[in-house]
């Protein structure tokens, strides 16, 4: 039997499976979901022809004081930013037809019927945060 999950972490997941869904949708193919390298974790790894997305997925709850979107603080930035070149590092270099890499935020507000997703691209560069 396995240990009961805390709600945090389901919501997590149910996020991520809509933002994986939703990608998916738009002619992605899902690479990698919760993928650590190293101390870091990136939520979705998706590519399509020469573009790989990293998206970090924000939850939040209808009733939450603060949005899914303001939850990515400039120290989340900074860490997406740090994993995107490891991505590049250890996989993404090796791809000879990946030659894009883009981070991405989907919000996911999870309501009585189904999740919400208001997703931004290209959200977080080198030269500029949200």
């Amino acid at each position: 039997m396995s240990p009961k999950l805390p709600l945090r972490h389901v919501r997590g997941r149910v996020a991520e499976q809509a933002a994986a869904d939703w990608i998916a949708q738009r002619g992605f193919r899902v690479l990698w979901r919760n993928l650590r390298i190293g101390a870091l974790e990136l939520d979705l790894v998706a590519k399509k022809d020469d573009l790989v997305v990293i998206v970090e997925v924000r939850t939040r709850g209808a009733r939450s004081f603060e949005s899914a979107l303001s939850s990515v603080s400039i120290t989340k930035q900074r860490t997406l930013l740090r994993a995107a070149r490891a991505l590049w590092r250890k996989y993404l270099s090796k791809m000879a037809d990946v030659t894009r890499v883009r981070i991405d935020v989907a919000a996911v507000t999870l309501g009585p019927v189904e999740p919400q997703i208001e997703w931004i691209a290209g959200a977080i560069t080198e030269q500029g945060r949200m």
